[in-house]
């Protein structure tokens, strides 16, 4: 069984081998994105380190950040935001606190949702704010999965992210077909190179089953292309400017999302 005791020396390891890349390297913003890789992992895996009680907490952090950084991407105004972090917060709460209530919890969450513009009486964005919102509980309130999978979903995120880095070097290298129009730099050859590192690493963390497989190289990807999609929408490069080296937290767990989700469908 995966725990994070049993985790930790790898992620230091990891931490420990891409910091001499990255000082081999020379390159700046590479040497940024370590650091900050630096200071959240510890961080992460510390909380995680706490049960569910830990993971929660993550989830929460992130869950806000994350809804704020959508409801910039989406324009939607403060109360929107404000009513979908509190959506999010109680879907993740309800999944340590009272995991039968969950489909209840959702259901609350996406009927507040909803009554921001209907109470609004927003004809103009209503239906807009409406899809956004709703979007957004889907997509984020996701990240409730923390609690309950505990050190396989951090498992599944240092798959993701190895392979995410590998899909971005091996595709600017090999070239090739494009994976999609939502994302014209990603590359058939990069996302097949990350999907065979990320089974590799599963592997290497003992979390290798068919859910996960399929997570890391189906949902991952996919996670990928719908933040692409929404940012391309919103006519933005990132979804925030605050995290060094990658934008927003957005960018950072756009994959895990997705990836999250189909674990969660086929377990």
């Amino acid at each position: 069984m995966t725990t994070v005791a049993s985790l930790a020396p790898w992620l230091g390891g990891a931490l420990a081998l891409g910091g001499v890349a990255v000082a081999v390297s020379r390159r700046r913003e590479l040497m940024v994105r370590w650091c900050a890789w630096a200071v959240g992992v510890p961080l992460v895996t510390g909380a995680f380190w706490l049960g569910r009680p830990g993971a929660a907490a993550v989830a929460v952090v992130v869950g806000v950040i994350t809804v704020l950084e959508y409801g910039g991407l989406l324009r939607l105004g403060p109360v929107d935001r404000a009513v979908l972090a509190a959506a999010v917060t109680g879907v993740v709460l309800a999944a340590w606190l009272a995991p039968g209530q969950l489909p209840r919890v959702v259901a609350i969450g996406a009927l507040a949702v909803a009554a921001v513009p209907l109470l609004a009486g927003d004809a103009d964005q209503g239906l807009h704010r409406l899809g956004a919102g709703l979007l957004g509980l889907a997509w984020l309130g996701v990240l409730a999965a923390l609690v309950p999978l505990g050190a396989s979903a951090l498992a599944l995120f240092v798959a993701v992210s190895v392979a995410d880095i590998t899909a971005y070097f091996t595709g600017r290298r090999l070239g090739g077909p494009r994976l999609s129009p939502l994302s014209p730099a990603k590359r058939w050859s990069g996302t097949l190179a990350g999907a065979a590192t990320g089974l590799g690493t599963l592997a290497v963390l003992s979390v290798l089953s068919w859910p996960t497989a399929l997570a890391v190289t189906v949902g991952g990807p996919a996670g990928d292309l719908l933040e692409s999609m929404v940012k391309r929408g919103a006519q933005a490069k990132d979804a925030g400017r605050w995290l060094p080296g990658s934008g927003g937290l957005l960018d950072r767990i756009d994959s895990l999302l997705i990836a999250l989700a189909v674990l969660l469908v086929l377990t």
